[in-house]
């Protein structure tokens, strides 16, 4: 099957070299151009994280097939690459991806996916279209500035795909500032948030979503957990910005389910008959493995999320993990770091300070799936007090809890005269810029001065404001949320941040937009030279 030669009466055109995933020659089968028997990618085709000679390509069968990939630095193909990719089967819910490798530093990639029949070797889909712009490669000069959008939170509350309102708006929007890569925050889908035909806004109008029968009540099977996904690149929005922009993703809780961890218990919800909380985490897991465009670690680490994605010599990316290594949820007022008071755990801290110190570019963003300082409550404990989600503890006073580990982390960076580090984040369905100044801290001043800029939500209900917590010296320079509890996306409360960074002054501008793509608040940081 992977010995034949590759002929596309259209867009495969001969004149390739053809490659394996691990740069073999190959040859590719004859083309069946009967439209009814080719395979179909229903769910479009996505890339993902870009580095300077490499990205992701997913995409998604409806049938035994295998993946093909060509690619040229060229619009119209010319001197293209084709690239075996693996076979996509049941056990992976017909997903698959190829890691490019040996890309072209800096140089914009045009690719197309095609699919191979399994059962019938001479039948190929038709080809998906895709772009994506690599960035630099590090350690050299900046030629070129840099452009990346931010947000999270897809498809919650159970505000689904309404197509008479255009579906999900805010990607189109996020399409159109061209940025070089889309940051997905956390929340990636909604599992714990059944979608139905209809809701009734506050205006007596309906909102008219559609609906699926995975989507219709919280997932628990596997199956249930891949819908979720399935669903979200129905919208014909998402599936626009994925073919044209690569993406990072990261998880946060709603990927299993509501603020999930060791102290999670949903004996009592009457919507899970699986009552097993390591069990619904294995299946989301699973499934957000599958669709994410996401290049995955070996078997030593092959749940791995937190990851280094260097972006040229203007901006390094830390994607941090803050779910998969927590200690379980509770009052957060530890006096001491234990495996109870744990958010992001030892080795990943250590790993993100080496990173750090090890960066030479101007810009290092901390892609953070919640928010340091803002107060994320989680119900109450067996004792009546407050539980807590996120890191704050309502406490203003000295760092405890899950605060002792982010006090550590901030003191080593401050020791090692680390500058230039934003922290961005989604989570809390609303938009805000917080600075944290030591000289206004409570108690712990043993860190240097810091932005944290927030957005989402993405296609969700809107929340917020949340209460300010001290510890840190936390101050809200701008927030806008709807003062309310779930406001539907057709309110205009969704929102993303573009970050921009000058390669002339290496400046970084950071810039709040809400559904529309206007400007609601906008930052200039100048980087500390040395």
């Amino acid at each position: 099957m992977d010995r034949r030669r590759f002929l596309h009466a259209s867009a495969l055109i001969g004149g390739a070299t053809l490659l394996s995933p691990h740069g073999a020659h190959a040859q590719a089968p004859a083309l069946i151009t009967r439209d009814a028997m080719r395979p179909q990618m229903p769910h479009g085709i996505q890339s993902g994280d870009p580095i300077a000679d490499a990205a992701v390509i997913w995409t998604r069968g409806d049938r035994p097939s295998r993946l093909w990939v060509e690619w040229s630095t060229t619009a119209s193909f010319a001197h293209l690459q084709r690239v075996r990719g693996p076979h996509l089967l049941e056990d992976s819910d017909f997903t698959g991806r190829i890691d490019l490798r040996g890309l072209p530093a800096g140089q914009e990639i045009f690719y197309r996916v095609v699919l191979q029949d399994l059962r019938n070797e001479r039948v190929l889909s038709e080809p998906l279209p895709g772009h994506l712009r690599l960035p630099q490669a590090a350690g050299g000069k900046a030629t070129r500035d840099v452009r990346f959008v931010w947000s999270g939170d897809t498809c919650g509350q159970g505000w689904g795909i309404n197509e008479q309102w255009g579906g999900m708006r805010i990607y189109e929007q996020i399409r159109r500032v061209n940025p070089d890569f889309f940051l997905h925050s956390g929340d990636t889908i909604y599992a714990d948030s059944p979608i139905e035909a209809e809701v009734k806004l506050a205006d007596g109008t309906l909102w008219r979503n559609l609906v699926t029968e995975q989507t219709s009540k919280v997932a628990e099977t596997l199956d249930e957990y891949r819908g979720r996904y399935r669903y979200n690149l129905m919208d014909a929005n998402i599936r626009r910005m994925s073919a044209d922009i690569p993406q990072i993703w990261q998880w946060d809780d709603h990927e299993v389910t509501n603020n999930y961890s060791d102290s999670k218990d949903v004996g009592g919800d009457a919507r899970y008959s699986e009552k097993n909380i390591p069990l619904l985490v294995a299946r989301a897991t699973k499934a957000f493995q599958e669709y994410a465009p996401m290049r995955r670690f070996g078997d030593a680490e092959s749940e791995r999320i937190y990851r280094h994605l260097p972006q040229g010599p203007l901006l390094d990316v830390f994607v941090v993990d803050m779910r998969s290594y927590r200690g379980p949820n509770s009052a957060n007022l530890q006096t001491e770091e234990t495996p109870e008071s744990a958010f992001m755990g030892r080795p990943q801290i250590a790993w993100l300070l080496d990173g750090l110190k090890r960066s030479k570019a101007t810009w290092k963003v901390i892609a953070a799936d919640m928010p340091i300082g803002l107060h994320v409550n989680d119900g109450k404990d067996a004792e009546g007090r407050d539980k807590w989600e996120a890191i704050a503890n309502g406490d203003d006073g000295p760092p405890r809890g899950r605060e002792i580990e982010i006090a550590r982390l901030l003191s080593e960076i401050k020791k090692a005269r680390l500058h230039n580090i934003v922290w961005l984040t989604a989570d809390v369905h609303y938009t805000a810029a917080h600075y944290f100044d030591p000289a206004k801290a409570a108690k712990h001043t043993d860190f240097l001065p810091f932005w944290e800029f927030v957005s989402g939500p993405l296609h969700a209900g809107g929340f917020g404001p949340n209460q300010a917590d001290g510890t840190f010296g936390m101050q809200v320079v701008y927030q806008k949320g709807p003062g309310y509890a779930n406001a539907p996306p057709s309110s205009g409360l969704q929102f993303f941040g573009q970050v921009d960074i000058d390669a002339k002054t290496r400046a970084m501008t950071v810039t709040l937009k809400d559904l529309e793509g206007a400007s609601l608040f906008t930052k200039v940081l100048e980087p500390k030279r040395g």
